[in-house]
């Protein structure tokens, strides 16, 4: 079933997506050549403790993966594109890294990703990386009152073609608000002014991803961890939407760097 929320709920879930946003930009900013995925990982839980939230990861056990999750970031690194566990592994010039995150305030969640190059970058990556974040606006775009579903998928997928990138059906957007994942599904490719009619009040989670050169996808033994089935590069990107009668309001915005409510973003401290 689909929640429609009120204009105050979407106001509470606003909460939620700015301390989101404040913190995947700081780990934007933190992530570097020399830096540890734990470092990350451990800065996160820090800060979502300090602000009183509750990630919506940690022990989360869908039907796929090995037993609950238990960490606060989905990071991914190069031909890893979702659900990568953090591990004891040290950035080198020019991996391409994507954080997902997503937690709840006071009952109501928010989800984001984003994907950075750390040190010197492939312009190829930085390709796949645009296009993740250009078909992520076009989705916002058509996320209008009056719409179809099948528009915000449309959009992503001609983007992706667009930049000549495939599209795999396997994972894409979804409904959230009182809960991580509510319905409906928000695929990454669909026919434009098809499915469910886009009303205010419905919020949703958009997520474009794409790997450089395939739509195949494969696990790793942890039952956890994406890649492209071919080793190729990929990126992602996501936004916290809500769908109002003035148009689409996106609630995991980023601040500017350095900007941050915290302040300007420091270096972690090592992983214990």
């Amino acid at each position: 079933m689909i929640e429609l929320k009120s204009a105050a709920e979407i106001g509470r879930m606003a909460v939620t997506g700015q301390f989101v946003g404040e913190l995947l930009a700081e780990l934007s900013g933190i992530a570097a050549v020399g830096v540890n995925l734990m470092d990350l990982e451990h800065h996160a839980r820090r800060r979502i403790k300090e602000r009183g939230a509750v990630s919506c990861y940690w022990d989360y056990a869908p039907s796929f993966g090995r037993g609950p999750f238990r960490h606060v970031l989905c990071l991914s690194v190069n031909d890893a594109v979702l659900h990568g566990l953090p591990h004891d592994y040290v950035l080198r010039d020019g991996d391409l890294l994507s954080i997902d995150m997503a937690v709840g305030v006071d009952g109501w969640v928010a989800d984001s990703a984003l994907s950075v190059v750390v040190g010197v970058p492939d312009p190829e990556d930085l390709k796949v990386i645009e296009a993740t974040e250009v078909a992520l606006e076009a989705a916002i775009a058509a996320a209008r009152p009056g719409g179809r579903l099948g528009d915000i998928s449309a959009a992503i997928g001609e983007v992706a073609h667009t930049y000549g990138y495939g599209v795999n059906g396997e994972f894409g957007g979804h409904g959230i608000g009182r809960l991580m994942h509510e319905s409906p599904h928000v695929a990454n490719s669909g026919r434009a002014r098809r499915g469910i009619k886009l009303e205010p009040g419905l919020t949703i989670a958009i997520e474009p991803w794409f790997c450089r050169t395939t739509d195949k996808i494969r696990y790793d033994e942890d039952g956890w961890t994406i890649r492209s089935a071919d080793g190729s590069r990929t990126a992602h990107s996501e936004h916290t939407v809500a769908i109002t009668a003035d148009g689409p309001r996106v609630l995991t915005r980023r601040p500017a760097p350095g900007a941050t409510a915290a302040g300007p973003a420091k270096r972690p401290a090592a992983a214990s």
